[in-house]
């Protein structure tokens, strides 16, 4: 019985060590979280801001304007950019995304992948470990894998900028992103959108309302300023792609860590319920067999 006592004693032990590890890990994803909260609050609303602005531009286009980022083509070549994190421990999270990438192609490029014009831009590890042992003939591109070391815009901006260049030499024709969308500390969820070509949402308005349109003026000419605007508003949502990611991360880390905790804490008392019982069995296991012994003598 004593060998039976010590294995829960030492699970006891190995258990609170292991919360102790959980609960260290939830305070630092909830310190992390807070910057990385405060960051893509900060940027929503300014990303917002010039989407709307170009959806008021071209909802008063009447033609002769138009973008290269924005032109419709075959789609023969594919580019899916995945957005995970470099860690795990964060529940199903990079697990949701993976899974977000890997629908969009049984649905709808299963023909490129199987013809090898399907390729697949990494930024995190979790996506690319994923991903190389999935397809081992798919095209991985691997350069940006560590991305997140650095989060600044101009860091992620020569990614954006490589992938727009080429779209616009033809070697791409349709560009998703896969990644997660931040809500709150404990909601996020994963997101496919197309980055490129831009899809050019007109509002629907009534009749009375075209009859007010607002008469822009454009200074310079229209196709200079979709030309500057595009691009820019290009690069500030596919940042907004990595700050979101990288907000859920921290989210969904502290939400698991904080449920490995509790989980943890109420396996150490059923344990210490066991050992109790096991310890109690045990002394009068004891008890018994002094007064067998006794008992013995005395006949």
């Amino acid at each position: 019985m004593s060998g039976a006592l010590k294995e829960v004693r030492d699970r006891i032990v190995s258990v609170k060590n292991t919360q102790q590890i959980t609960n260290a890990m939830k305070m630092v994803s909830a310190a992390k979280l807070r910057r990385a909260q405060q960051a893509i609050v900060q940027m929503r609303p300014y990303a917002d801001r010039l989407n709307r602005m170009l959806e008021n531009i071209l909802s008063n286009l009447d033609g002769g304007a138009d973008t290269s980022f924005g032109v419709e083509r075959p789609v023969e070549k594919v580019l899916i950019v995945v957005v995970t994190s470099n860690r795990g421990l964060a529940g199903a999270f990079n697990t949701n995304i993976n899974k977000e990438a890997l629908r969009l192609i049984d649905e709808k490029y299963q023909k490129h992948h199987e013809n090898g014009n399907l390729t697949l831009l990494c930024i995190g590890k979790k996506g690319y470990d994923f991903f190389r042992k999935k397809y081992s003939d798919i095209n991985l591109i691997e350069d940006h894998v560590l991305a997140f070391n650095d989060l600044s815009f101009d860091s992620i901006g020569t990614i954006s900028q490589h992938i727009m260049d080429e779209y616009e030499a033809q070697n791409y024709d349709r560009v998703h992103v896969a990644y997660g969308k931040f809500k709150n500390a404990a909601v996020q969820f994963s997101q496919m959108v197309q980055f490129l070509p831009v899809v050019q949402k007109k509002p629907k308005v009534s009749e009375a309302e075209k009859q007010r349109r607002a008469d822009y003026i454009f200074e310079p000419d229209k196709e200079t300023i979709l030309n500057e605007l595009v691009p820019s508003i290009l690069q500030t949502s596919f940042h907004k792609f990595l700050l979101d990611t990288h907000a859920s991360e921290h989210g969904a880390r502290m939400t698991a860590m904080d449920k490995a905790t509790e989980n943890a804490e109420d396996l150490i008392k059923e344990l210490k319920i066991n050992y109790n019982k096991a310890r109690q069995a045990a002394i009068t296991n004891e008890i018994s067999e002094i007064v067998g012994g006794a008992a013995a003598l005395e006949g």
